[in-house]
Protein backbone atom coordinates (compact mmCIF):
# COMPACT_ATOMS: atom_id res chain seq x y z
CA UNK A 1 0.00 0.00 0.00
CA UNK A 2 1.44 3.57 -0.94
CA UNK A 3 -0.20 6.76 -0.34
CA UNK A 4 -1.22 8.67 -3.40
CA UNK A 5 -1.98 12.22 -2.39
CA UNK A 6 -5.69 12.98 -0.76
CA UNK A 7 -8.85 11.37 -1.53
CA UNK A 8 -11.65 12.64 -0.61
CA UNK A 9 -13.54 9.82 0.75
CA UNK A 10 -15.93 11.62 3.07
CA UNK A 11 -19.52 9.39 3.24
CA UNK A 12 -22.18 11.49 2.93
CA UNK A 13 -24.07 10.15 5.68
CA UNK A 14 -21.33 11.01 8.34
CA UNK A 15 -21.17 14.90 7.94
CA UNK A 16 -24.84 15.38 7.24
CA UNK A 17 -25.29 14.05 10.60
CA UNK A 18 -22.76 16.16 11.98
CA UNK A 19 -23.08 19.54 9.99
CA UNK A 20 -26.75 20.32 9.57
CA UNK A 21 -26.45 23.61 11.17
CA UNK A 22 -23.34 24.84 9.65
CA UNK A 23 -25.28 23.78 5.96
CA UNK A 24 -27.64 26.08 6.75
CA UNK A 25 -25.53 28.89 8.24
CA UNK A 26 -24.10 31.88 6.83
CA UNK A 27 -20.88 32.39 5.41
CA UNK A 28 -18.20 34.73 7.41
CA UNK A 29 -15.95 35.67 5.19
CA UNK A 30 -12.68 37.07 7.07
CA UNK A 31 -11.87 39.68 4.74
CA UNK A 32 -15.49 41.37 5.10
CA UNK A 33 -14.44 41.44 8.96
CA UNK A 34 -10.96 43.30 8.15
CA UNK A 35 -8.34 40.52 7.20
CA UNK A 36 -6.32 41.42 4.73
CA UNK A 37 -4.21 37.46 3.67
CA UNK A 38 -1.11 39.60 3.22
CA UNK A 39 1.39 37.41 5.47
CA UNK A 40 2.86 40.45 7.03
CA UNK A 41 -0.71 41.94 8.80
CA UNK A 42 -2.00 40.03 11.98
CA UNK A 43 -5.42 39.14 11.43
CA UNK A 44 -6.38 37.22 14.56
CA UNK A 45 -9.41 39.81 15.38
CA UNK A 46 -10.66 40.21 12.39
CA UNK A 47 -10.32 36.15 11.61
CA UNK A 48 -12.47 36.36 15.39
CA UNK A 49 -14.79 38.63 14.30
CA UNK A 50 -15.42 36.23 11.28
CA UNK A 51 -15.85 33.42 14.03
CA UNK A 52 -18.19 35.23 16.67
CA UNK A 53 -20.69 36.57 14.46
CA UNK A 54 -21.24 33.58 12.60
CA UNK A 55 -21.50 31.52 16.11
CA UNK A 56 -24.19 34.37 16.99
CA UNK A 57 -26.63 33.17 14.65
CA UNK A 58 -26.32 29.36 15.32
CA UNK A 59 -23.26 28.43 13.40
CA UNK A 60 -22.03 28.87 9.87
CA UNK A 61 -18.85 28.73 7.74
CA UNK A 62 -15.53 31.19 8.25
CA UNK A 63 -13.64 31.45 5.34
CA UNK A 64 -10.29 32.47 4.74
CA UNK A 65 -9.76 32.69 0.73
CA UNK A 66 -6.58 33.72 -1.00
CA UNK A 67 -3.24 34.57 0.30
CA UNK A 68 -1.37 34.37 4.26
CA UNK A 69 -3.68 34.62 6.99
CA UNK A 70 -1.29 35.94 9.66
CA UNK A 71 -2.98 35.08 13.14
CA UNK A 72 -2.48 34.98 16.88
CA UNK A 73 -4.32 31.71 18.48
CA UNK A 74 -8.37 31.67 17.35
CA UNK A 75 -10.88 30.24 18.98
CA UNK A 76 -13.78 28.06 17.00
CA UNK A 77 -17.38 27.54 18.54
CA UNK A 78 -19.91 25.98 18.25
CA UNK A 79 -21.37 24.84 14.68
CA UNK A 80 -18.28 26.66 12.84
CA UNK A 81 -16.68 25.06 10.16
CA UNK A 82 -13.44 26.49 9.15
CA UNK A 83 -12.80 26.24 5.76
CA UNK A 84 -9.16 27.04 4.71
CA UNK A 85 -10.22 27.32 0.49
CA UNK A 86 -6.61 25.31 -1.37
CA UNK A 87 -3.76 27.77 -1.98
CA UNK A 88 -4.71 29.86 1.42
CA UNK A 89 -2.58 29.56 4.40
CA UNK A 90 -3.69 30.29 8.14
CA UNK A 91 0.03 31.08 9.43
CA UNK A 92 0.70 30.93 13.23
CA UNK A 93 2.20 34.57 14.45
CA UNK A 94 6.01 34.18 15.23
CA UNK A 95 5.97 36.46 18.14
CA UNK A 96 6.02 33.96 21.55
CA UNK A 97 3.96 36.82 23.48
CA UNK A 98 1.14 36.42 21.19
CA UNK A 99 0.15 33.30 23.04
CA UNK A 100 -1.38 33.46 26.67
CA UNK A 101 -0.18 30.85 28.94
CA UNK A 102 -2.78 28.51 30.19
CA UNK A 103 -3.41 25.42 31.91
CA UNK A 104 -3.48 23.12 29.43
CA UNK A 105 -4.08 19.26 29.68
CA UNK A 106 -3.90 20.03 33.48
CA UNK A 107 -0.18 21.17 33.59
CA UNK A 108 1.33 24.71 32.34
CA UNK A 109 0.97 25.22 28.52
CA UNK A 110 0.05 27.61 26.12
CA UNK A 111 -3.20 28.95 24.04
CA UNK A 112 -3.10 26.86 20.48
CA UNK A 113 -3.32 28.44 17.42
CA UNK A 114 -6.26 26.91 16.91
CA UNK A 115 -8.83 26.23 19.33
CA UNK A 116 -12.09 24.76 21.20
CA UNK A 117 -13.11 24.65 24.42
CA UNK A 118 -16.67 22.66 25.35
CA UNK A 119 -18.07 23.09 21.99
CA UNK A 120 -19.75 20.57 19.37
CA UNK A 121 -20.08 20.22 15.54
CA UNK A 122 -16.67 21.70 15.14
CA UNK A 123 -14.92 21.44 11.26
CA UNK A 124 -11.84 22.66 9.49
CA UNK A 125 -11.70 21.75 5.86
CA UNK A 126 -10.99 23.57 2.90
CA UNK A 127 -8.03 22.14 1.39
CA UNK A 128 -5.31 24.76 2.66
CA UNK A 129 -2.84 25.31 5.29
CA UNK A 130 -2.58 25.43 8.53
CA UNK A 131 1.20 26.34 9.50
CA UNK A 132 2.16 26.52 13.00
CA UNK A 133 5.57 28.50 12.46
CA UNK A 134 7.65 26.37 14.93
CA UNK A 135 10.72 26.60 14.21
CA UNK A 136 11.71 29.43 16.61
CA UNK A 137 9.93 27.57 19.60
CA UNK A 138 11.91 24.41 18.34
CA UNK A 139 15.26 26.48 18.59
CA UNK A 140 14.35 27.31 22.43
CA UNK A 141 12.95 23.65 23.62
CA UNK A 142 16.56 22.31 22.20
CA UNK A 143 17.65 24.39 25.13
CA UNK A 144 15.35 23.77 27.98
CA UNK A 145 15.18 20.81 30.22
CA UNK A 146 12.86 18.62 29.88
CA UNK A 147 10.61 20.80 27.08
CA UNK A 148 9.18 17.27 25.01
CA UNK A 149 7.47 16.14 29.44
CA UNK A 150 3.64 16.57 29.46
CA UNK A 151 3.60 19.53 32.37
CA UNK A 152 6.58 20.47 32.30
CA UNK A 153 7.06 24.45 32.67
CA UNK A 154 9.02 24.40 29.22
CA UNK A 155 6.40 23.99 27.31
CA UNK A 156 5.18 25.78 24.15
CA UNK A 157 1.73 26.20 22.26
CA UNK A 158 -0.12 22.82 20.14
CA UNK A 159 -1.24 23.54 16.99
CA UNK A 160 -5.08 22.51 17.30
CA UNK A 161 -6.93 21.79 20.51
CA UNK A 162 -10.21 20.25 20.89
CA UNK A 163 -10.87 20.45 24.83
CA UNK A 164 -13.99 18.82 26.08
CA UNK A 165 -15.39 19.03 22.65
CA UNK A 166 -17.97 16.77 20.40
CA UNK A 167 -18.67 16.30 16.99
CA UNK A 168 -15.56 17.48 15.49
CA UNK A 169 -14.25 16.89 11.92
CA UNK A 170 -10.90 17.83 10.33
CA UNK A 171 -11.08 16.94 6.44
CA UNK A 172 -8.93 17.44 3.37
CA UNK A 173 -6.38 20.20 4.70
CA UNK A 174 -2.69 20.49 5.56
CA UNK A 175 -1.59 20.89 9.45
CA UNK A 176 2.28 21.19 9.73
CA UNK A 177 5.20 22.96 11.31
CA UNK A 178 3.09 22.96 15.14
CA UNK A 179 5.53 24.08 18.11
CA UNK A 180 4.44 21.43 19.79
CA UNK A 181 1.86 18.62 19.23
CA UNK A 182 0.30 18.97 16.04
CA UNK A 183 -3.74 17.66 16.14
CA UNK A 184 -5.22 17.13 19.91
CA UNK A 185 -8.66 16.19 20.85
CA UNK A 186 -8.33 16.25 24.71
CA UNK A 187 -11.36 14.97 26.21
CA UNK A 188 -13.26 14.67 22.92
CA UNK A 189 -15.99 12.69 21.42
CA UNK A 190 -16.90 11.51 18.14
CA UNK A 191 -13.70 12.82 16.46
CA UNK A 192 -13.11 11.86 12.74
CA UNK A 193 -9.83 12.92 11.25
CA UNK A 194 -9.26 11.83 7.31
CA UNK A 195 -7.92 12.78 4.22
CA UNK A 196 -5.10 15.29 5.84
CA UNK A 197 -1.69 15.42 5.49
CA UNK A 198 0.06 16.40 8.47
CA UNK A 199 4.30 17.57 8.30
CA UNK A 200 7.08 18.38 10.30
CA UNK A 201 10.65 18.59 9.98
CA UNK A 202 12.21 15.23 10.97
CA UNK A 203 14.26 16.60 13.49
CA UNK A 204 11.65 18.85 14.67
CA UNK A 205 11.06 18.45 18.41
CA UNK A 206 8.07 16.82 19.81
CA UNK A 207 5.61 17.52 16.40
CA UNK A 208 3.26 14.27 17.21
CA UNK A 209 0.98 14.76 14.63
CA UNK A 210 -1.73 13.09 16.00
CA UNK A 211 -2.43 12.94 19.96
CA UNK A 212 -5.86 11.78 21.24
CA UNK A 213 -5.84 12.45 24.74
CA UNK A 214 -8.66 10.80 26.95
CA UNK A 215 -11.01 10.77 23.36
CA UNK A 216 -13.88 7.89 22.44
CA UNK A 217 -14.72 7.37 18.94
CA UNK A 218 -11.96 8.58 17.32
CA UNK A 219 -11.52 7.87 13.15
CA UNK A 220 -7.85 8.62 11.95
CA UNK A 221 -8.47 7.73 8.17
CA UNK A 222 -6.36 8.50 5.42
CA UNK A 223 -3.89 10.65 6.79
CA UNK A 224 0.15 11.13 5.47
CA UNK A 225 2.37 11.85 8.51
CA UNK A 226 5.70 12.80 8.28
CA UNK A 227 7.04 14.40 11.41
CA UNK A 228 9.41 14.58 13.84
CA UNK A 229 7.80 12.83 16.98
CA UNK A 230 5.16 10.37 16.92
CA UNK A 231 3.14 9.68 14.05
CA UNK A 232 0.01 9.04 16.48
CA UNK A 233 0.47 9.19 20.34
CA UNK A 234 -2.42 7.66 22.00
CA UNK A 235 -2.42 9.05 25.56
CA UNK A 236 -4.37 9.19 28.76
CA UNK A 237 -2.90 10.96 31.18
CA UNK A 238 0.17 12.99 32.91
CA UNK A 239 3.07 10.99 34.66
CA UNK A 240 2.36 10.48 37.88
CA UNK A 241 -0.78 11.63 37.49
CA UNK A 242 -3.19 11.75 40.86
CA UNK A 243 -5.88 11.18 39.09
CA UNK A 244 -9.11 10.62 37.99
CA UNK A 245 -8.06 10.09 34.02
CA UNK A 246 -10.20 8.88 31.51
CA UNK A 247 -9.43 6.64 29.32
CA UNK A 248 -8.86 6.53 25.43
CA UNK A 249 -10.98 4.08 23.75
CA UNK A 250 -12.54 3.16 20.68
CA UNK A 251 -10.62 4.14 18.17
CA UNK A 252 -9.59 3.39 14.82
CA UNK A 253 -7.01 4.24 12.19
CA UNK A 254 -7.06 3.13 8.51
CA UNK A 255 -5.19 3.30 5.39
CA UNK A 256 -2.77 5.53 6.66
CA UNK A 257 1.16 6.13 5.39
CA UNK A 258 3.62 7.21 7.93
CA UNK A 259 7.18 8.41 7.31
CA UNK A 260 9.68 9.40 9.74
CA UNK A 261 8.41 10.12 12.89
CA UNK A 262 8.60 7.86 16.00
CA UNK A 263 5.61 5.10 14.55
CA UNK A 264 2.38 4.25 16.08
CA UNK A 265 2.35 4.61 19.73
CA UNK A 266 0.11 3.45 22.50
CA UNK A 267 1.48 5.96 25.72
CA UNK A 268 3.73 6.52 26.74
CA UNK A 269 1.74 9.04 29.51
CA UNK A 270 -1.39 6.43 29.25
CA UNK A 271 -2.39 7.09 33.48
CA UNK A 272 -6.11 6.70 32.16
CA UNK A 273 -5.74 3.53 29.52
CA UNK A 274 -6.52 2.40 26.19
CA UNK A 275 -9.20 0.26 25.14
CA UNK A 276 -10.37 -0.80 21.68
CA UNK A 277 -8.06 0.86 19.63
CA UNK A 278 -7.48 -1.06 15.94
CA UNK A 279 -5.25 0.10 13.16
CA UNK A 280 -5.33 -2.08 9.86
CA UNK A 281 -3.89 -0.99 6.68
CA UNK A 282 -1.22 1.07 7.74
CA UNK A 283 2.48 1.78 5.78
CA UNK A 284 5.15 2.92 7.62
CA UNK A 285 8.79 4.07 5.98
CA UNK A 286 12.18 5.38 7.77
CA UNK A 287 10.07 5.72 11.08
CA UNK A 288 11.88 5.09 14.40
CA UNK A 289 9.23 2.56 15.08
CA UNK A 290 6.28 1.26 13.58
CA UNK A 291 4.22 -0.77 16.31
CA UNK A 292 4.66 1.09 19.48
CA UNK A 293 3.11 0.26 23.20
CA UNK A 294 4.81 1.97 25.79
CA UNK A 295 4.56 2.97 29.63
CA UNK A 296 6.30 2.54 32.95
CA UNK A 297 5.44 2.48 36.75
CA UNK A 298 4.78 5.93 37.19
CA UNK A 299 2.32 6.08 33.97
CA UNK A 300 0.21 3.18 33.30
CA UNK A 301 -2.88 1.82 33.36
CA UNK A 302 -4.74 -1.05 31.76
CA UNK A 303 -4.56 -1.33 27.70
CA UNK A 304 -6.61 -4.07 26.10
CA UNK A 305 -8.11 -5.46 22.89
CA UNK A 306 -5.66 -3.70 21.08
CA UNK A 307 -5.28 -4.91 17.70
CA UNK A 308 -2.56 -3.98 14.40
CA UNK A 309 -3.49 -5.45 11.12
CA UNK A 310 -2.55 -5.69 7.74
CA UNK A 311 0.82 -3.35 8.32
CA UNK A 312 3.70 -3.41 5.77
CA UNK A 313 7.10 -1.27 7.21
CA UNK A 314 10.58 -0.63 5.27
CA UNK A 315 13.43 0.55 7.09
CA UNK A 316 11.96 0.86 10.38
CA UNK A 317 14.49 1.03 13.21
CA UNK A 318 12.37 -1.04 15.72
CA UNK A 319 9.34 -2.97 14.19
CA UNK A 320 7.41 -3.96 17.06
CA UNK A 321 8.22 -2.33 20.44
CA UNK A 322 5.55 -3.58 24.04
CA UNK A 323 7.35 -2.19 26.80
CA UNK A 324 6.73 -1.30 30.20
CA UNK A 325 10.35 0.33 30.70
CA UNK A 326 9.68 3.47 28.92
CA UNK A 327 11.86 5.46 28.05
CA UNK A 328 13.95 2.58 28.05
CA UNK A 329 12.92 -0.69 26.38
CA UNK A 330 14.44 -3.09 28.01
CA UNK A 331 15.37 -2.94 32.27
CA UNK A 332 19.41 -2.85 33.20
CA UNK A 333 20.10 -6.00 35.29
CA UNK A 334 17.95 -7.49 37.37
CA UNK A 335 14.58 -6.45 38.52
CA UNK A 336 12.58 -6.42 41.11
CA UNK A 337 8.80 -6.91 41.26
CA UNK A 338 6.46 -4.08 42.79
CA UNK A 339 3.91 -3.40 44.33
CA UNK A 340 1.19 -3.07 41.67
CA UNK A 341 -0.40 0.18 42.06
CA UNK A 342 -2.75 2.55 40.53
CA UNK A 343 -0.16 3.42 37.77
CA UNK A 344 1.45 0.27 37.17
CA UNK A 345 0.95 -0.99 33.07
CA UNK A 346 -1.46 -3.59 32.31
CA UNK A 347 -1.18 -4.47 28.79
CA UNK A 348 -2.86 -7.44 27.67
CA UNK A 349 -5.07 -8.63 24.60
CA UNK A 350 -2.76 -7.78 21.91
CA UNK A 351 -3.35 -9.15 18.50
CA UNK A 352 -0.59 -8.68 15.79
CA UNK A 353 -1.35 -9.65 12.38
CA UNK A 354 -0.50 -9.76 8.22
CA UNK A 355 2.76 -7.73 9.12
CA UNK A 356 5.54 -7.86 6.49
CA UNK A 357 8.68 -5.48 7.81
CA UNK A 358 11.76 -5.76 5.99
CA UNK A 359 15.27 -3.71 6.65
CA UNK A 360 14.67 -2.91 10.47
CA UNK A 361 17.22 -2.36 12.86
CA UNK A 362 15.24 -4.78 15.50
CA UNK A 363 12.39 -7.17 14.71
CA UNK A 364 10.90 -6.58 17.82
CA UNK A 365 10.62 -6.78 21.68
CA UNK A 366 7.48 -7.56 24.13
CA UNK A 367 8.76 -6.96 27.88
CA UNK A 368 6.46 -6.40 30.58
CA UNK A 369 6.97 -5.85 34.42
CA UNK A 370 7.85 -8.93 36.80
CA UNK A 371 4.48 -7.77 38.54
CA UNK A 372 2.68 -7.61 35.94
CA UNK A 373 4.00 -9.47 32.47
CA UNK A 374 2.20 -9.09 29.47
CA UNK A 375 -0.19 -10.89 28.52
CA UNK A 376 -2.21 -12.85 26.05
CA UNK A 377 -0.40 -11.17 22.37
CA UNK A 378 -1.19 -12.88 19.35
CA UNK A 379 1.72 -12.86 16.78
CA UNK A 380 -0.27 -14.47 13.25
CA UNK A 381 0.97 -13.89 9.62
CA UNK A 382 4.46 -11.97 11.01
CA UNK A 383 7.31 -11.66 8.84
CA UNK A 384 10.04 -9.71 9.96
CA UNK A 385 13.45 -9.51 8.50
CA UNK A 386 15.93 -7.35 10.59
CA UNK A 387 19.32 -6.73 11.48
CA UNK A 388 18.81 -8.00 15.56
CA UNK A 389 16.08 -10.67 16.39
CA UNK A 390 13.13 -10.63 18.35
CA UNK A 391 13.02 -10.60 22.06
CA UNK A 392 10.40 -11.55 24.53
CA UNK A 393 10.67 -10.92 28.79
CA UNK A 394 7.77 -11.41 31.20
CA UNK A 395 5.27 -11.85 28.78
CA UNK A 396 3.01 -14.55 27.48
CA UNK A 397 2.99 -14.66 23.12
CA UNK A 398 1.08 -17.12 20.71
CA UNK A 399 2.64 -17.07 17.91
CA UNK A 400 1.33 -18.40 14.28
CA UNK A 401 3.09 -18.49 11.16
CA UNK A 402 5.72 -15.89 12.88
CA UNK A 403 8.98 -15.74 10.80
CA UNK A 404 11.97 -13.77 12.23
CA UNK A 405 15.18 -13.31 9.89
CA UNK A 406 17.97 -11.68 12.03
CA UNK A 407 21.33 -10.72 10.38
CA UNK A 408 22.83 -10.73 13.65
CA UNK A 409 23.02 -13.44 16.53
CA UNK A 410 19.53 -15.63 17.25
CA UNK A 411 16.23 -14.64 15.44
CA UNK A 412 14.32 -15.10 18.76
CA UNK A 413 15.70 -15.16 22.26
CA UNK A 414 13.00 -15.96 25.26
CA UNK A 415 14.01 -15.36 28.57
CA UNK A 416 13.13 -17.71 31.51
CA UNK A 417 10.22 -15.12 32.25
CA UNK A 418 8.91 -15.44 29.23
CA UNK A 419 6.80 -17.76 27.36
CA UNK A 420 6.33 -18.01 23.68
CA UNK A 421 3.83 -20.74 22.10
CA UNK A 422 3.92 -21.72 18.49
CA UNK A 423 0.96 -23.21 16.92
Amino acid sequence: MKFSGIRLMVGVGVLAAAVPAMAAGKVCDARSYGAKGDGATKDTKAIQAAIDDCAKGGGGTVKLAGGTFLSAPIVLKSGITLDVEKGTTLLGSPDHEDYPKKTEFRGPGYQALIGAENAEHITITGGGVIDGNGESWWTLARTQKNAGVLGSENSRPRGVVFDHCKHVRIEGVTVQNSPYWQIVPYYTDDVVIRNVRILAPAHSPNTDAIDPFSSSNVVIDHVYADVGDDNIAIKSGMINSPGPDAPSKNITITDCDFEHGHGLSIGSEIAGGAQNIHAERIHFKGTDQGIRIKANRDRGADVSNISFKDITMEDVKTSILISEYYPKVLPEGEVAAEVVQRLTPKFHDITIENVKSVNSGWAGVIVGLPEMPVTNVVLRNVDLQAKKGFNIAYATVTATNLKVKADEGENMTVAPNGKLISK
